[in-house]
């Protein structure tokens, strides 16, 4: 106190409040702006949290409290803080990850507890992004019973989930993740599900995140919570079940002579109530058929699957998101037809004996709860029992374990030589997430396959970014699971990204079989390293891809990206697609574009620009553009040009500070010639030689920023060259 010198009156009455804000809450809230304004940095989380709506009515900000307060705690700078637009909930967000895992103390700061403060619970509706690693303490933290209401605000407020360095763990560690995707997809808010940075994935944890992310769970009564099934499975049953009850009372079900006959007929239960309990005869043969309408993505999938196998099908014939051929479909229907006569009698057994286990406290749930086998035969009429199991071996936490909907091309190999086996544990499929991203994470065969067969009937997934998985080869199992899944009406995928160590086709040829195989896309980005490429390669035993051309039209192709593929040899290729009249954003990001070319390329690219008046971002970092070709393409908006470009992107291109003042100056001038009528708006510059002549370099900028938005770095090119040759 003697080093601060004497506090204020009001300083220490600040402080006498803050002490006793239990008592004096409701009349602080009341205090004018200016008096409200010294008291707030001298609460705890827990009354700053609340006195936000009192500062708001008051005109005044928290963000700065926050802000400090994160300086203070976190001692961390926190990535792009200059896009932070609310500190409350960064602060918070992060608290509850920190205190979560163990890394931050509350007693390390007295501003961080209060007797009425509990950390998770208070701090749980602000998060909205979610990091669980290593041993998935978290999850197990999370479904612990005195946590029930912070995952209940959880599931409100979670938007994305991610998992990062996970390990092996044991069985009670997976039911506790279990519990938490349930509660958190399947009945909750998460739209997004990340992985990354798992080297040696265990197969049996990634299958279950895998299978639940896309909506699906290991049975109906196995989802036990504190030692009772999920009280929302159980509303949502009792709701289906009057619905039901509900529409059948409303239709009458049948006439009487129609009962009677049925009767007759089938030995079926007459009164509706028994029909609806009774799980074997009718009853299974109704559930079967009610399950199989709601959950057929999967089952058709395999079943046009073995039909088109006999019957082949042009994938470039797909459009709008329509279905295979004709006659695939009615071969469809026959096999679909064929495996429910094959369900029929082992799904009424295995139902029978559940029913007499059944105790007197058996859950409603067990009306849901049917475990069928759908299983290929092969030429000698015997099941496939080594993909049993196989699937049993994965604790079939998907809803398929090796039945792909690949037939056999290059990459899906399948084990024995057969079609493998499909399994089903839900009556129904439950909410899934829009995006899922899965980084360095190696995808085996077997995983491929199963991620294959849940891709063929994610309808609501939306964003699918595949990243160092090293699929090679398997890569022709997420081309079938593409197709199969445009084949649906209500298929929602748009954006998929793809980039891995080396490409098993050459890259032109897998964008070509991904546009064809998903012709509603509305951003593509492939990437591959240069150096592992092996061009020579070619599809085995699926000719369509290298017969198809890039379409110079796909209707709803917005933005596509190439990173690190070697173009130089792709001219034609390059220029069909500059000239395509969809695409508005192109990316060529060290591709090599000029590597080998003349300068007749570069006047081909710059004229086809200039004729396209849809084209609105051309991205070309790391092509090696130099001082000359960045002059030249300031002819694309020349006055005879109808280009509507607005963004270019010239990035670690070897641009000197000369080269950038001539390209500047050209661009006046056009812009003059046109009469200011330009719609050219951004220009990024990093990692080029701008530090070699900071004088020139100063002009052109002051010059360009007139123009349009500019955005660059100080980046030492000399630096940067050293370090390359010390590599060297």
């Amino acid at each position: 106190m003697a080093a601060e010198g004497p506090r204020s009156l009001f300083a220490l009455s600040a402080a006498a409040v803050s002490r006793s804000m239990a008592a004096l809450e409701r009349d602080v809230w009341a205090l004018p702006g200016h008096l409200l304004r010294g008291l707030l940095p001298l609460l705890t989380v827990f009354h700053l949290e609340r006195a936000e709506g009192a500062a708001q009515r008051a005109g005044l900000s928290t963000q700065p409290i926050w802000r400090k307060l994160w300086d203070d705690v976190m001692k961390t700078r926190p990535p792009n803080s200059e896009s932070i637009t609310c500190w409350r909930k960064k602060f918070l967000e992060t608290f509850f990850s920190n205190v979560l895992h163990g890394v931050l103390d509350v007693s390390s700061d007295w501003r961080l507890h209060h007797h009425h403060f509990s950390p998770l619970l208070h701090s749980s509706p602000h998060v909205s992004q979610l990091t669980l690693c290593n041993m998935l303490q978290g999850a197990v933290e999370l479904t612990a019973e005195h946590n029930q209401k912070v995952l209940e605000n959880l599931a409100g407020s979670l938007r994305i989930l991610k998992f990062q360095h996970l390990l092996s763990s044991d069985q009670s560690i997976r039911r506790s993740l279990v519990l938490l995707l349930h509660r958190l997809i399947h009945h909750g808010s998460v739209s997004q599900v990340s992985m990354y940075s798992w080297p040696v994935p265990d197969t049996v944890l990634l299958v279950l995140i895998l299978s639940m992310s896309a909506g699906f769970w290991r049975s109906g009564n196995a989802l036990m919570y504190h030692s009772s099934p999920c009280g929302l499975c159980q509303e949502e049953g009792k709701a289906q079940s009057q619905e039901l009850a509900q529409e059948q009372a409303e239709r009458g079900c049948y006439d009487e002579r129609e009962r009677s006959s049925d009767e007759n007929q089938k030995g079926c239960p007459s009164a509706p109530e028994e029909a609806d309990m009774e799980v074997n005869g009718c009853g299974a043969d109704a559930h079967l058929n009610s399950v199989l309408s709601r959950a057929s993505s999967p089952l058709h999938n395999q079943a046009c699957e073995e039909a088109s196998s006999k019957v082949p099908c042009d994938p470039t014939s797909i459009e709008g998101g329509s279905s295979c051929c004709i006659s695939d479909q009615l071969s469809c229907q026959r096999v679909l037809r064929k495996t429910r006569r094959q369900l029929k009698s082992g799904v009424g057994k295995k139902r029978r004996c559940l029913r007499r286990s059944r105790g007197p406290h058996a859950d409603s749930e067990d009306l849901y709860d049917f475990v069928f086998t759908v299983a290929k035969e092969d030429n000698s009429g015997s099941l496939n029992k080594n993909s049993a199991t196989e699937g049993e071996n994965a604790e079939n936490w998907t809803s398929s374990s090796s039945g792909s909907p690949c037939n056999g091309r290059a990459g899906c190999k399948k084990r024995g030589g057969s079609a493998g086996i499909f399994s089903l544990r839900a009556a129904h499929r439950f909410r899934s997430v829009s995006t899922l991203e899965l980084f360095s994470i190696p995808l085996t065969g077997e995983t491929c396959r199963t991620l294959s067969n849940l891709l063929s009937s994610w309808v609501s997934l939306k964003t699918l970014v595949l990243s160092y998985n090293g699929l090679g080869a398997n890569i022709s199992c997420i081309l079938s699971a593409l197709r199969a899944l445009s084949c649906h009406s209500d298929c929602h995928l748009r954006v998929l990204r793809v980039s891995d160590i080396f490409s098993h086709m050459p890259c032109m040829e897998l964008v070509r079989c991904i546009l064809s195989a998903s012709p509603q896309l509305h951003t593509l980005s492939v990437s591959f390293d240069l150096k592992n490429q092996l061009e020579g390669n070619r599809p085995e035993g699926n000719p369509t891809c290298s017969e198809v051309e890039i379409p110079e039209c796909n209707p709803d192709l917005k933005k596509l990206s190439f990173h690190d593929v070697n173009l130089a040899e792709h001219q034609k290729e390059v220029l069909l697609l500059l000239q395509d009249p969809v695409l508005q954003e192109i990316t060529f990001s060290f591709c090599r574009l000029f590597e080998s070319s003349t300068t007749e390329f570069l006047s081909e690219i710059i004229n086809t620009v200039k004729r396209n008046s849809a084209l609105k971002s051309l991205k070309l970092p790391g092509n090696r553009l130099g001082n000359q070709r960045l002059v030249a393409l300031a002819d694309i908006f020349s006055e005879d040009s109808s280009s509507s470009l607005c963004q270019l992107d010239v990035s670690s291109n070897c641009i000197k500070p000369d080269g950038l003042l001539e390209f500047t100056k050209k661009l006046e001038g056009y812009i003059q010639q046109r009469g200011g009528q330009i719609q050219f708006t951004h220009l990024r510059l990093f990692q080029n030689w701008l530090d070699q002549d900071a004088e020139t370099a100063q002009e052109a900028l002051r010059r360009l920023k007139a123009l349009c938005s500019v955005v660059n770095d100080s980046w030492d090119s000399s630096q940067a060259f050293a370090d390359y040759i010390s590599v060297m």
